[in-house]
């Protein structure tokens, strides 16, 4: 006689169940919300349970006590109020354990054949005996090595988890914690709670601070305020500050803490006389900074304003006389304003070039460097990314690199190889795309620049500043101290583009032209009121119309971009629905997800950091080109070179289908669609626009609401950063 679900669990005597973990239909890492498939005990069907819980794995015996509900979707459930997992004895649970991608090279071929092979005595075969495992066919010395290995680092990830979960924090990160702090995780978190959040990305200062509250420190101690003005300070280097007013530093800090105000004012002071902060009065205002970025700010200034009077190593070249020839090489004259800032280029140790699209500062910078190595100067090349090192390289026929990879950067805080004892070898160094370049890699590169060599900074002040703090490209043009080349006319050859003209007219506060012509263009505005609206029309013209009209690829061509991170037009709802549309689940590979985010084979990723192990940076975009749930590792290709990301190493990529105008510096794409709204308004912006239309080779498809584009190119305010670079680069005004 047959029983239904609801009948069994009337019977059941008690609001409990205990058994095999069948399957884990969902496991939320963030805050371990799981509902699992149970063959319990006294039940012929499976039973669902569900609960919080760090760590689960298909196999585990499971005790769970709590109520059963009537669940209107799912039906009748037990809700567990605790729960409590144990690793399986049975053969059975063993072998489906083994093989839920638990722990890497072991999936269900090599878990049926490890217990055929040891039985329920498996575990102890791993732990005590694993020579022993290379008697099973297929297992060699160096899996045999690799499932020892991600056993024992399975059951540390594990009891991280278990430390973090009751504590209160998420255990998505738990791998990460253990491959930065190795077996003496729980010890240095116990210990010092507050390195999570300078050590471990995607953890917070809140997050941190709670597991210091919960592991007993006292919410008034020293300890915790210092931590808290620490905080406050690098998350506004985060949005771009080099330092904070004394006032706002204060406030900020006591709001962060939830602590009187008298108490941040004692941890300034006493920060102030430990030297872990710095007070200096900048025009007017009474600023606090971390010490190494005032120090950075400081070598900036004095290291420029010495070369500014520093004759350059190839002064003496007879420009005029060779000038002809240097032209016909390139195939490409210079124009009166180019030769006049080839030769103040020529006749300065520091030069800045600067201007807007189409015009000359290519061809300028190709003709310098042409020259030049017909004299065997030694010439460096480099940019802040990849993609524009790549970009400057194709410009002069010479080989480029980022400014990290030049400057030789060690990964684990070991910091630059290159720097004032071990400079580098060269007589000229030409940075492009300089207005990405913070503070901190400005004074790098300085520290690393021989004393008798020449700089060159070339870029386009009018986009955005850079990620990090500072507005340094700005600042050198703005102090007056420094020579200054601008270009500002637009070439015969470009002046047919819509796409410069109308970068140009946004950065003069006037509408972009988007009259229609007969035939294509390459600048198109499609007017859509409501946000809905401008979603379906974005997402027709990626998928459709420019692939169509364009031959573009939607995924490898055409890039999304757009001002904000949330709301219905920012860069997660954005890439949900281009993902879905553009590359929906498939079988048999349908992906995984993890922090959050769906991945799938295809998939068109951005690395979110710098990654120098893998030889990624931030900005870098790729496509995922397969997924190994056995291994459990990502492959993705990054313009022709592949890097490998562990399951628990995913945080480092977000989908790129879409992805916001910042984080595009430094790339160009072949088309650029960018959504253009009312909702967006504190972010319209004259220079985020100017820079978004910047992105793009051949096609621009602007989507929205006219009133929003009309305010996006009114709108020239540019957001203030707190700095004393400007001040310190006027000669006599600081040290």
């Amino acid at each position: 006689m047959s029983f239904s679900l609801s009948q069994e669990h009337a019977a059941s005597p008690a609001d409990s169940v205990s058994g095999l973990v069948e399957r884990v239909t969902f496991h939320n890492e963030e805050n371990g919300w799981s509902v699992l498939k149970v063959r319990a005990q006294g039940h012929r069907e499976l039973v669902t349970v569900v609960g919080s819980l760090p760590a689960v794995t298909a196999g585990e015996w499971l005790v769970a006590s709590g109520r059963w509900v009537q669940d209107r979707e799912f039906g009748a459930q037990l809700k567990a109020e605790t729960l409590r997992t144990s690793p399986p004895d049975s053969a059975e649970g063993i072998e489906r354990y083994l093989a839920s991608g638990l722990v890497r090279g072991i999936g269900p071929s090599y878990a049926r054949k490890l217990v055929a092979a040891f039985g329920t005595g498996i575990f102890d075969v791993i732990e005590q005996a694993s020579a022993r495992l290379e008697q099973v066919p297929g297992i060699g010395p160096k899996r045999r090595l690799r499932i020892k290995q991600a056993w024992n680092e399975q059951k540390a990830v594990r009891r991280i988890m278990v430390f973090l979960h009751g504590h209160g924090v998420s255990t998505a990160r738990a791998v990460r914690i253990h491959k930065t702090y190795g077996d003496d995780a729980i010890e240095v978190v116990r210990t010092d709670p507050y390195r999570l959040a300078r050590d471990i990305p995607g953890i917070g200062f809140r997050t941190a601070d709670q597991v210091a509250l919960r592991v007993g420190l006292a919410p008034d101690s020293p300890r915790r305020i210092d931590a808290g003005l620490r905080h406050v300070l690098l998350e506004a280097t985060e949005s771009g500050h080099c330092a904070l007013p004394f006032d706002e530093l204060r406030d900020k800090a006591a709001e962060c803490l939830a602590a009187d105000p008298a108490l941040v004012l004692s941890g300034i002071e006493r920060s102030l006389q430990q030297a872990d902060l710095v007070r200096e009065r900048i025009d007017g205002s009474d600023l606090l900074f971390l010490p190494h970025l005032r120090e950075a700010e400081q070598g900036i200034a004095r290291n420029l304003l010495a070369r500014v009077h520093a004759p350059p190593p190839f002064a003496s070249l007879d420009v005029e006389a060779e000038l002809p020839s240097i032209e016909a090489e390139t195939g490409r004259p210079l124009a009166p304003s180019q030769r006049e800032a080839l030769v103040h280029a020529l006749r300065h140790a520091v030069m800045v070039i600067t201007g807007g699209p189409g015009v000359g500062k290519t061809t300028l910078l190709r003709t310098l460097v042409t020259l030049l190595i017909r004299h065997n100067v030694r010439i460096l090349l480099a940019a802040p990314t990849g993609r524009a090192a790549r970009r400057l390289s194709e410009a002069t026929g010479q080989s480029a690199s980022t400014l990290h990879r030049l400057l030789e950067f060690q990964p684990g805080g070991a910091g630059f190889t290159r720097n004032a004892s071990n400079p580098l070898g060269t007589d000229l160094l030409v940075i492009d795309e300089c207005s990405m370049v913070d503070v901190p890699l400005m004074a790098a590169a300085l520290r690393a620049l021989p004393r008798t060599a020449a700089l060159w900074l070339v870029g386009d002040a009018d986009q955005l500043p850079s990620v990090g703090p500072g507005t340094v490209l700005r600042d050198l043009i703005q102090s007056g101290g420094l020579p200054v080349a601008r270009l500002v006319e637009v070439f015969r050859q470009d002046a047919a583009s819509r796409i410069i003209l109308n970068a140009h007219r946004i950065n003069q506060g006037l509408l972009p032209d988007v009259t229609k012509t007969s035939g294509l263009t390459d600048f198109y505005w499609i007017e859509r009121d409501e946000p809905e609206r401008i979603m379906e029309t974005l997402v027709e013209v990626v998928r459709e119309r420019i692939p169509a009209r364009f031959g573009l690829d939607p995924v490898r061509d055409v890039q999304v971009l757009t001002p904000q991170n949330r709301g219905s037009l920012g860069v997660r709802e954005l890439n949900r629905f281009l993902q879905a549309t553009l590359n929906p689940p498939g079988e048999p590979d349908p992906g995984i997800q993890r922090f959050g985010t769906d991945f799938r084979p295809g998939d068109k990723v951005l690395q979110t950091r710098n990654n120098y192990d893998k030889d990624v940076f931030n900005g870098d975009i790729g496509r995922i080109t397969a997924i190994d749930v056995v291994e459990q590792e990502v492959e993705v290709a990054f313009d022709g070179r592949v890097a490998r990301y562990e399951f628990g190493e995913l945080d480092e990529l977000v989908l790129a289908y879409a992805t916001t105008v910042h984080k595009s510096q430094g790339s160009e794409f072949p088309a650029v669609v960018v959504p253009m709204a009312a909702q967006q308004f504190l972010l319209l912006q004259r220079n985020l626009l100017y820079t978004a239309v910047t992105r793009a080779r051949r096609l621009v498809v602007l989507v929205g609401q006219a009133r929003a584009l009309q305010r996006a190119v009114q709108n020239n305010h540019v957001e203030h950063r707190w700095s004393g670079l400007l001040a310190r680069l006027r000669p006599g005004d600081l040290s």
